[in-house]
């Protein structure tokens, strides 16, 4: 088994942040629960690739096993914070990976730009279809989008920063080209779509430099590969 020592704590977030929000979002109906890891290890070819086993337990079963995650680290393009893809996210097996996240054919150009600028209100305001305001209960059932939240907080503060920051969640507005079929909440579950995140971080300015309000622009794709997601942190605010 390989541990982590203190300097690895914000890589170790991030994984189990990734690990989560593929599950939440993709794998609906599941529990997982992190328990430890199990082993890791990097490759550097043209990017960052991270190979990480976790112990995971399904609470409904009351079962132990090793979960397995691959993803990779992009260079970033101008205006991306940071850009990765997950390419594998499973129980552990024997199967072959497909590393290749299919961009070029599967995903629309709408989804390619590489600035990404906050969402002004005249804008929300005249395409209305495109948008969809997150309602507060809304914030309660779907916990992924705390967990996006965490992954744009820390895309900003790097290693400045506590292990569990405490966050707030306070507006969320999704954008996305797909159409809803009955309701507009179902654009929560877009395969693709832009996340508009206001949160705040709690506590007085004399015992953190972060606290204070926040927002957090982060874009999702998927390229209809099982176990594939791409998520990009845009690094300008306004």
């Amino acid at each position: 088994m390989v541990g982590l020592d203190s300097s690895a704590t914000i890589f170790k977030t991030f994984c189990l942040v990734f690990v989560r929000i593929y599950l939440a979002m993709i794998v609906q109906g599941t529990n997982y629960k992190y328990v430890r890891w199990h082993k890791f290890s990097s490759a550097f070819i043209k990017d960052t690739y991270e190979y990480i086993t976790l112990e995971a337990m399904d609470p409904a079963r009351n079962s132990v096993f090793l979960f397995q995650t691959l993803f990779s680290e992009l260079i970033p393009t101008n205006g991306i914070y940071h850009k990765w893809r997950i390419l594998a996210s499973r129980i552990e097996c024997d199967k072959a990976v497909d590393s290749k996240f299919d961009e070029d054919t599967s995903i629309d150009g709408f989804y390619k730009s590489g600035m990404l600028k906050w969402l002004s209100d005249e804008a929300l305001a005249g395409d209305n279809k495109k948008y969809y305001v997150v309602q507060e209960s809304e914030l309660r059932e779907n916990d992924w989008l705390q967990l996006l939240m965490e992954i744009g907080f820390f895309s900003k503060a790097k290693c400045d920063v506590e292990a569990t920051p405490p966050l707030e969640i306070k507006k969320v507005v999704i954008e996305t080209k797909e159409e809803y079929i009955t309701e507009a909440r179902e654009k929560l579950k877009a395969k693709d779509a832009i996340f508009y995140i206001r949160y705040k971080y709690n506590g007085e300015p004399s015992s953190s430099v972060w606290a204070g309000d926040h927002k957090a622009i982060i874009r999702k794709t998927m390229d209809g590969k099982p176990g594939h997601m791409g998520l990009e942190v845009a690094d300008d605010e306004e």
